[in-house]
């Protein structure tokens, strides 16, 4: 009995102490929060979730409440930008310089990325627009097989079925020719890919395959795990890449147990011949993140930049200031406002045949590429799509899977339709993710009380992430309307000066919208109390989402 009564006073003094430690380690974390989180609502959010999960919140926030790529990551990831921005100085270019000849809305926007990533604005470009996956195979296969030196393949998504295996037995074949082949994938997102047989394969092949930020339970404790490799990349020979929303799936394949429908992707394949240009950058961005991966890639980064990007900082400032003199000159955008060429018409685009593979080449386009990476890069993206916002003076439109803002952008898509911008926000009616969906659905009605027109894609998961402001401005790559996109993932744009160029994004926008029913302000009110109330309960973790 004595024992027993010993036992239970043993239990009691353990269960106040495991209190005590909890209330402590609770509190620890909250002043960590207030420290580290330089978003308000991100360090709400985690609070929110420490008080109200015992125990989970805190296990949650020590795996997912900080951003942290890893101390050798990311002084590998350190080492070789600088590595490669001593190269650019090196060739005294003067991105600066540069810059005067856009104008001065241009200049302003392509200065946020200039500033971060040491990459500027690039002309001389052929853009071609695909929104069809026969027709991206296709293209992505051609170009294989005519590569003479190197293939460079960066992925989020891997997944070895259907017309994917095509293409992985070109690489391999494309190494019998002599050609260098690396194909860079992220560890979670091409999970299955590296559980398969073909990874062996294609490394008996003499294919690099290189795991993009590798997960694992030691790496766990170091490091942020939830933090993806999200680009979409390929290049070939330096002269012609590839990016955009298209991972390497076949849609007849990938998710179809998910209940969406099938996945609507688009992908741009760029063609420069120049000694400078942007599938060079493409390059450059693809092998620091080889590089950084291990040490070994490391230790071989100049041999690599020697091969595969010394030939993007050739050149010199008064090649590019002709060059950019172009720029402003086929924009039709001088230092005098006077000097613009008249717009046409919001929306005044030619709907396409029912091919969708009809979208023409488009020639003498500027670009600038646009990598991000959390602890690296910033939010360059971020900030370079939200100012886009507050400087359009006649029309927004955005589609993007994934659509959780945070209150700044919230507040330039508001404030713009409020100004009389026509603002057009087209997202899928069902997405893979239920908490994305309902912390989605709990903006819409702010914005439609403020005037934006809201679309419901019903053919699919509409996967494509593109943004055109006015007529004449396009970004259009790798990222979500979210702030995993923003603030986590590494990601990737190309910032598009062209008009031509940028109709032809409205048309292919204009394409998904007739597949699209508006969502109705007054319809959307008549939802019941329940529905309303689960949207804004998650909405208060959107910020995590």
């Amino acid at each position: 009995m004595g024992l027993l009564l010993e036992w239970s006073i043993v239990k009691t003094l353990l269960l106040q102490l495991g209190v005590i430690a909890h209330f402590l380690i609770t509190l620890w974390l909250v002043v960590r929060v207030i420290q580290q989180q330089r978003h308000q609502s991100v360090a709400i959010a985690w609070i929110a979730v420490l008080f109200a999960l015992p125990v989970v919140g805190i296990i949650g926030y020590m795996l997912f409440g900080e951003i942290n790529i890893g101390h050798q990551y990311r002084k590998r990831s350190l080492m070789a930008q600088k590595l490669l921005r001593d190269f650019a100085n090196a060739q005294q270019i003067d991105f600066n310089e540069i810059s005067k000849n856009l104008d001065t809305e241009a200049r302003q926007l392509s200065n946020i990325a200039l500033l971060k990533t040491g990459l500027g604005v690039y002309d001389h470009h052929t853009l071609t627009l695909m929104t069809d996956a026969d027709h991206i195979f296709a293209s992505l296969l051609a170009d294989i097989r005519a590569a003479n030196t190197m293939i460079l393949l960066e992925f989020y998504i891997v997944s070895p079925q259907g017309r994917v295996i095509e293409l992985l037995e070109a690489l391999m074949a494309a190494t019998q020719r002599g050609v260098s082949v690396h194909l860079l994938a992220d560890s979670v997102g091409s999970h299955a890919f590296f559980r398969s047989s073909w990874v062996q394969k294609l490394k008996d092949a003499d294919v690099f395959v290189h795991e993009s930020l590798p997960v694992g339970l030691f790496k766990t404790i170091v490091k942020r795990i939830d933090i993806r490799n999200h680009r979409k990349l390929a290049i070939f020979d330096n002269c012609y890449g590839y990016t955009g929303s298209f991972n390497l799936i076949d849609p007849d394949f990938f998710k179809q147990n998910a209940h969406v429908g099938k996945w609507i992707d688009v992908m741009i394949r760029v063609e420069s011949h120049d000694t400078v240009n942007s599938v060079k950058a493409m390059a450059l961005v693809t092998t620091t993140d080889i590089s950084a991966e291990t040490n070994a890639n490391f230790s071989g980064l100049k041999k690599i930049i020697n091969r595969f990007t010394k030939s993007l900082y050739i050149g010199t400032s008064k090649l590019h200031h002709r060059k950019l003199q172009r720029v402003a000159n086929s924009r039709g955008l001088g230092q005098n406002a006077n000097t613009r060429v008249a717009q046409p018409p919001l929306l005044n685009i030619l709907p396409l045949q029912s091919d969708l593979q009809a979208y023409p080449s488009v020639s003498q386009v500027s670009l600038q590429l646009i990598p991000s990476a959390p602890e690296l890069t910033g939010h360059v993206i971020y900030e370079t799509l939200v100012c886009a916002i507050f400087a359009a003076k006649k029309q927004v439109v955005i589609t993007t899977p994934y659509f959780v803002p945070d209150d700044a952008l919230l507040l330039a898509l508001t404030t713009a339709a409020k100004r009389g911008v026509k603002v057009i926000l087209n997202v899928p009616k069902k997405v893979d993710s239920l908490l994305v969906r309902f912390a989605s659905q709990a903006y819409f009605e702010p914005l439609l009380s403020a005037g934006v027109q809201i679309y419901l894609f019903n053919a699919g998961l509409l996967h494509a992430k593109i943004l055109c402001v006015d007529d004449d401005y396009c970004l259009f790559g790798t990222v979500n309307m979210d702030m995993r996109s923003f603030y986590l993932n590494m990601e990737v744009s190309m910032a598009i000066y062209n008009r031509t160029m940028t109709q032809q994004m409205l048309t292919c926008q204009h394409e998904y919208l007739r597949q699209s029913e508006p969502l109705q302000r007054d319809r959307w009110q008549q939802r019941s109390f329940g529905a309303k109330f689960l949207d804004n309960a998650i909405r208060l973790f959107s910020p995590l989402l």
